[in-house]
């Protein structure tokens, strides 16, 4: 159901895994040289000129045999570091995965004109400048159309913003046996751990799910939360909401049931309701008064039902004791208030904000963007990149919250149904027949293609 993501350090343990390391090193370079002029030639046919920028380390010795392999095959190849004008393709293998930080003035300069050259950018393993165990990006980096990864991805090609600078990623395999390692890509074989509705099964026995939130002007987000509980096969879903918004939920969900709260008696609705759900989810269109957010605290804290929270549910939210899972599913904006910084942060060190948020709250954080980040407070991370661009408009985010609030009421631990959400999500989207002009409703009858498919 997964595959393994490699940072740095569980790439080092790998070859020093392999036979008569360290006197393996050249044979292991000219399998990972040989692959990356195979995949440049593959990629890009009628190339014809090819220069090889190489750094000093076995990055660059990886290069170096490209540049050999190529003109063995009748192309020209030169190793240069100077004059890039007049080549089809740039081979960057300035630097590798060991390289951390911000390169220096003259490397930064080189990774600049790799940049603007007019030709085809093959990065080797990773592109120089990006954290290969993180993502991230401290200064320049290289825009490469195809990276050539050795053995396994690594978590940087995966990762925001290092996945915006890799194209195209191949892994070629050069014969290293496999590490453990913190991070994992799920694939999407995890969607056969959610729980179907089979023979036998009532509405209850399916998944009971209970949605609170749909203030007035909001209706739509809690509605969305309901119906996508549903399509990802929950049998039972409950809607508790402002008195004022019931009429209008009445109309929107007509599959569930549905009660009003007024706010002097908010928490004694959701309770009575509570009664038969397995999951919670609370926080789309909830709100963001100081009543809202005592009336989530003490929720989260007398209901004893595994719980998303989301949305309007995670402003100035703190810490809550709790027994029960509890998945966080912040975008980056939302994030950063969490942990008193700023989306850019976020952005530029989502690995770190999601294990933070992660630690802090004793809760899964599922951070979400193209590249999902399931983290743990127990320290393993998922990362799920099945998520299209057309997902970025509003409401996607109040449909994965029912999809991993109806996960969770099927009896999934909170990774796995988190992890699981974010697979169905994207998949979704992909089997949505149009992608210019999505909107989050679009995705509700694909849902149960994605489970099914």
């Amino acid at each position: 159901m997964y595959e393994p993501l490699y940072t740095a350090a569980e790439m080092r343990a790998a070859e020093e895994r392999y036979p008569r390391y360290p006197e393996s090193v050249p044979e292991l370079m000219e399998r990972a040289g040989a692959a990356v002029a195979r995949e440049a030639m593959l990629a890009f046919p009628a190339a014809r000129r090819f220069a090889c920028v190489c750094g000093g380390g076995s990055n660059g010795g990886d290069g170096r045999v490209a540049a050999r392999v190529l003109r063995e095959a009748g192309l020209e190849a030169e190793e240069t570091t100077t004059d890039l004008d007049g080549f089809d393709v740039v081979v960057d293998a300035l630097f590798g995965t060991g390289f951390s930080g911000e390169p220096r003035p003259a490397a930064a300069a080189l990774i600049e004109a790799i940049n603007a050259v007019d030709a085809q950018v093959v990065s080797v393993d990773v592109p120089s400048g990006v954290d290969a165990s993180t993502g991230e990006v401290a200064g320049a980096a290289v825009d490469a159309d195809l990276t050539v990864t050795f053995h396994a991805r690594k978590v940087g090609l995966v990762v925001a913003p290092g996945r915006y600078h890799a194209g195209r990623v191949v892994v070629a395999e050069i014969g290293l046996d496999d590490v453990p390692t913190a991070h994992r890509l799920p694939t999407a074989d995890v969607l056969r751990s959610v729980p179907l509705r089979r023979d036998g099964d009532t509405k209850y026995r399916a998944g009971a799910v209970l949605v609170v939130g749909g203030e007035p002007g909001m209706t739509g987000a809690v509605a969305l939360t309901a119906r996508a509980a549903f399509r990802a096969d929950a049998g039972y879903v409950a809607l508790a909401v402002p008195e004022e918004s019931l009429h209008v939920v009445e109309t929107l969900v007509l599959e569930a049931v549905k009660a009003g709260w007024r706010d002097a008696t908010a928490l004694e609705s959701i309770a009575g309701l509570a009664e038969r759900a397995d999951a919670l989810a609370i926080g789309p269109g909830l709100g963001r008064g100081e009543g809202r957010r005592e009336l989530v605290r003490l929720t989260l804290e007398r209901l004893e039902l595994p719980a998303v929270v989301d949305a309007d549910a995670l402003f100035e939210l703190e810490p809550v004791e709790r027994d029960a899972p509890t998945v966080l599913t912040p975008h980056a904006g939302e994030l950063a208030r969490l942990l008193g910084t700023d989306a850019s942060w976020v952005d530029a060190h989502r690995l770190a904000a999601a294990r933070k948020a992660a630690e802090r709250f004793d809760a899964v954080v599922l951070l979400k963007g193209p590249d999902t980040i399931v983290a743990s407070p127990q320290g393993g991370v998922v990362v799920s990149d099945f998520g299209p661009p057309a997902l970025a408009t509003a409401g996607t985010g109040d449909v994965l919250t029912g999809i991993v609030a109806s996960f969770l009421a099927k009896g999934l631990e909170p990774n796995t149904a988190a992890a699981a959400a974010a697979v169905a999500h994207g998949r979704a989207a992909r089997l949505v027949p149009h992608r210019a002009g999505l909107v989050a409703s679009d995705l509700l009858n694909a849902i149960p293609l994605a489970l099914e498919d």
